[in-house]
């Protein structure tokens, strides 16, 4: 696109506008020929490469891979620069915390970096018992089982507990990762309207009979609107239809009820009445990895046939340790789940008072701005990193084009001051 350069501001945004409403409906035709090693036609190349050739057409920077050159809490260094952070999920300011730093370091001191192993196969740690044993406790459940990627944990269980007989029924907007975990499952997937419980449960009614197993998976708290699910309505129609509840406490923990304890303590739900508990380590915990928790059959199962547990290194020592930590420090000082959701109330407040759509979030921990422009977000974003406020936008095809937004991730550090900083940049970026 050399020739892009001479067109005008308004020509390039809408130019930018046609390539990101494209919704991919038409598929593309047929190769005359095998791509054979041609990378550039790999699925979604030729996508990334518009998007890019776009972004430079608009003049715009890309807003990713930007390297932090320090800790990224609620404020960061990006640049040699100094910024107030929107972009991290460090939920509860640990990740930097002396204490969780130290345990780390003494794990490294007594283990090494690495397992250095499958944990089946020697790679097993005291550490990894004493995590699974505090995050069961957290879930009240029987038994949990710690790996190596949040990401990886949906994938691997998903894909081994369900088979082509099976139903899974998820939420509209649930994360990849359960996608990936079904696809790999090769079971029925139906996706029900987000948040919807009614439509879940007609869906179940509706299939349930016809398949072995079923998995009704939602999230706690989900990553791009910062809303919360009616999870007793949500367990009822589980234990109705006879499936297993899975809930994605990913970005839960640590962030919902008074003591971050997750979205059961949130809705006031016995949490033994979920199945499946899913986690990662790697937002409040500070660490790195996934884990499941749920009755000791379910984890003793998973511990013996998980591909993405038996045939994968084992957690890092230091990793559990931090995580182990972080989760100490979070139930022996609850304040910092108190100050957390002060902040996130006092922004979405703010937002809304300024006039911006923030969707339905409950104000817990993650506010969206919706814009319903890629091309306005990107260019919000970039506004707002030259203020010094970082914030990432999302855009199409990540969400639809109408619901482009900037994703503010609140943490306990935060200032009040920084915070009403943070939406008067706002305020300013959007004129």
């Amino acid at each position: 696109m050399s020739g892009m350069g001479g067109l005008s501001a308004a020509a390039r945004a809408a130019l930018l506008e046609r390539l990101t409403r494209r919704r991919g409906e038409e598929a593309p035709a047929a190769p005359a020929a095998s791509p054979g090693r041609d990378l550039s036609t790999l699925p979604g190349a030729a996508e990334i490469a518009m998007m890019r050739e776009a972004g430079a057409a608009l003049g715009l920077e890309s807003p990713y891979f930007r390297p932090h050159e320090g800790i990224a809490g609620a404020r960061s260094v990006i640049g040699g620069r100094e910024c107030l952070n929107f972009a991290s999920y460090n939920y509860l300011g640990l990740n930097g915390d002396p204490r969780v730093a130290a345990a780390a370091k003494a794990a490294i001191d007594r283990h090494g970096v690495s397992a250095s192993a499958s944990r089946l196969a020697s790679g097993e740690r005291p550490v990894h018992g004493a995590l699974e044993a505090a995050l069961a406790a957290h879930h009240g459940a029987e038994a949990c089982l710690a790996l190596v990627s949040g990401h990886a944990t949906n994938v691997t269980v998903i894909g081994q507990l369900l088979g082509p007989r099976d139903l899974i029924l998820h939420d509209a907007l649930i994360h990849n990762s359960v996608a990936e975990g079904a696809r790999l499952a090769g079971a029925r997937r139906v996706a029900f309207p987000h948040n919807d419980w009614r439509a879940a449960e007609r869906e179940l009614a509706a299939q349930r009979r016809r398949h072995g197993r079923a998995l009704l998976v939602i999230e706690g708290h989900y990553s791009m609107d910062g809303d919360v699910p009616d999870l007793a309505r949500f367990v009822e129609i589980a234990e109705r239809h006879d499936a297993l509840l899975m809930v994605d406490e990913a970005h839960s923990l640590g962030v919902l009820g008074p003591t971050g304890q997750g979205v059961a303590e949130q809705c006031g739900v016995d949490p033994a009445r979920v199945d499946i508990w899913m986690g990662t380590l790697s937002k409040t915990l500070s660490a790195c990895g996934g884990y499941i928790a749920g009755r000791r059959a379910l984890v003793d199962l998973l511990r013996h046939a998980a591909p993405g547990f038996v045939y994968s290194v084992g957690l890092a020592p230091p990793l559990a340790a931090a995580a182990l930590e972080s989760l100490r420090v979070m139930r022996a000082e609850p304040w910092r789940v108190r100050r957390l959701q002060e902040n996130a109330a006092l922004f979405l407040r703010l937002a809304r008072e300024a006039g911006f759509d923030t969707g339905g979030s409950a104000g817990l921990g993650i506010v969206p701005v919706i814009l319903g422009s890629s091309v306005r977000a990107a260019r919000m974003a970039a506004a707002l990193f030259e203020a010094g406020v970082n914030v990432q936008p999302i855009l199409f095809p990540a969400v639809p084009e109408r619901s482009a937004r900037l994703r503010f991730f609140l943490c306990s550090e935060h200032t009040a001051e920084e915070i009403e900083r943070a939406v008067a940049a706002l305020v300013a970026a959007s004129r």
